[in-house]
């Protein structure tokens, strides 16, 4: 990042959103209190708004050969060289494996109340399916235990790309889609009791198009498109059989969503042609995905545009993948922008110009307006029941220095994205909770150890975690329920 986006983005701090934030202090310390109670600045949330954070079973569990656990696609390609930075790998990860309470711990200081976890598949069914692993089954159940005896209240994600290697065909296969709905019943069956909102499967288009199609991510594969579309259609398939499998299992009552990175686009002008090419675009170009699963069908326009290569649909598919929903939970972090268009489709999607700001993440373009026109956009084409924002945050290049770790970039990210999230609540658009990505560093998929996107610090080698000057931010964002 350049000195001159540095100093450009950093505006977006203000005086007043660093004035007053407490100083980040090592776990078990004293903490100063953050000004307390609501605070009427007009930039609140509702009463009930859930705050929160998430993380996902890989990227910080760790213990891969422990208690059954069956090895994943995950494990296969970071073990392969040149597959990640370093040839990092996910073996030791956080280790929350063996210190969720002490994570537990980190969220309780925060005062978040919701936590978006993952379900570690092969924890549970070592070979993918089959008979169930009672120690992995243990673990979980003593996470959540400890989360509700906090007074956090788990999300649980059950599919978050860690898929079992045993699988015959892996997600080529359609006969994987049936697998993930056996074991999102079985789950749903056992931890219904006390988990009320299940997500079937996180980010469909990275699991599919960069495992398959760009081969950057587990399983390494670059597929041709009619095999690409089928390796989506399956991912669709898993989902909604998953969502008809939850329901069939789960106490009466229990919430089921997915949650999704759909490509959001922001109009160049808030102007109607422009907003309605921004519809338009959010339509047409999650058609594989999102738009499949809200409207039960692929768009005609889609399958013109694939033709030979469109997806194998059988009898009673795009029933299952349209399965109703109670809410949809999106992975906010970066915009595509559009403008109108006369030409067909009705839209031209822009590109990032060379000096477009950014975070230490190459495709993390810095456009805080997506968070409102996500929510917007997604509410006006679908009507989504409830939203939630299941991923938001970003990574910096943060390093400890007198022992703190200020991370200002961060807070301009986060405040800035939560600015525009509050005015798609003010609104009357139907978001109810927003988890935070992520509460520690963690391991960054291809990126390994070079990414931190957490709120916390985490020294690899030792395990320490450190609380940033985000957490401190982000504490008293709670408290207040609304910025400042």
């Amino acid at each position: 990042m350049t000195e001159w986006t540095r100093r450009e983005i950093g505006m977006g701090l203000g005086i007043a959103g660093l004035g007053s934030l407490a100083v980040p202090t090592p776990l078990g310390a004293k903490v100063p209190a953050a000004s307390p109670g609501p605070v009427d600045t007009g930039l609140g949330f509702p009463k009930d708004f859930l705050w929160g954070c998430a993380t996902a079973s890989y990227q910080i569990e760790g213990a891969v050969h422990e208690d059954g656990r069956g090895p994943t696609i995950w494990d296969t390609f970071s073990h392969t060289p040149g597959k990640t930075a370093n040839g990092d790998t996910g073996d030791v990860a956080c280790d929350s494996y063996h210190r969720y309470r002490e994570d537990i711990q980190l969220m309780k200081a925060l005062g978040v109340k919701t936590y978006r976890m993952s379900i570690a598949w092969s924890r549970i069914f070592p070979e993918g399916r089959g008979r169930p692993n009672a120690k992995g089954l243990d673990y979980y159940n003593r996470v959540i235990d400890e989360l509700l005896a906090t007074g956090i209240t788990p999300y649980v994600t059950l599919f978050h790309w860690d898929l079992p290697s045993a699988l015959p065909g892996e997600w080529q296969s359609r006969d994987t889609a049936y697998a993930f709905a056996d074991y999102a019943g079985f789950m749903a069956g056992r931890l219904s009791d006390r988990v009320e909102h299940f997500m079937t499967v996180n980010e469909l288009r990275c699991f599919t198009d960069i495992g398959h199609q760009e081969g950057r991510h587990a399983p390494g594969l670059q597929l041709p498109p009619a095999q690409v579309n089928q390796v989506r259609h399956h991912g669709v398939l898993a989902h909604g059989l998953g969502v008809q499998a939850i329901r069939a299992h789960a106490r009466p009552g229990t919430q089921v969503g997915l949650a999704d990175n759909t490509s959001f686009f922001v109009p160049v002008i808030e102007t109607p042609e422009h907003i309605e090419a921004a519809r338009k675009a959010t339509r047409e170009e999650n058609a594989m995905f999102l738009t499949a699963i809200m409207e039960g069908r692929y768009l005609d326009s889609y399958l013109a545009k694939e033709g030979a290569d469109a997806p194998k649909v059988q009898a009673g598919d795009m029933k299952a993948i349209g399965s109703p929903l109670d809410f949809v939970a999106l992975n906010v972090y970066t915009p595509s922008y559009v403008r109108a268009d006369d030409a067909a489709p009705g839209y031209k999607i822009l590109p990032h110009l060379e000096h477009s700001p950014r975070l230490a993440s190459p495709w993390l373009y810095v456009g805080p307006e997506v968070a409102y026109w996500a929510v917007r956009t997604v509410s006006e084409l679908w009507k989504p029941k409830a939203l939630y924002i299941s991923e938001n945050g970003c990574s910096a290049d943060d390093t400890i220095v007198d022992g703190r770790i200020d991370d200002p970039d961060r807070i301009m990210y986060l405040r800035n994205c939560l600015t525009h999230f509050q005015r798609a609540t003010r609104e009357g658009y139907p978001l109810k909770g927003y988890f935070l990505w992520s509460l520690m560093d963690n391991f960054e998929w291809g990126d390994g150890y070079t990414r931190r996107f957490g709120v916390h610090y985490v020294d690899f080698a030792t395990q320490k975690r450190t609380p940033k000057l985000s957490a401190a931010w982000y504490r008293q964002l709670i408290q207040r329920n609304a910025l400042v």
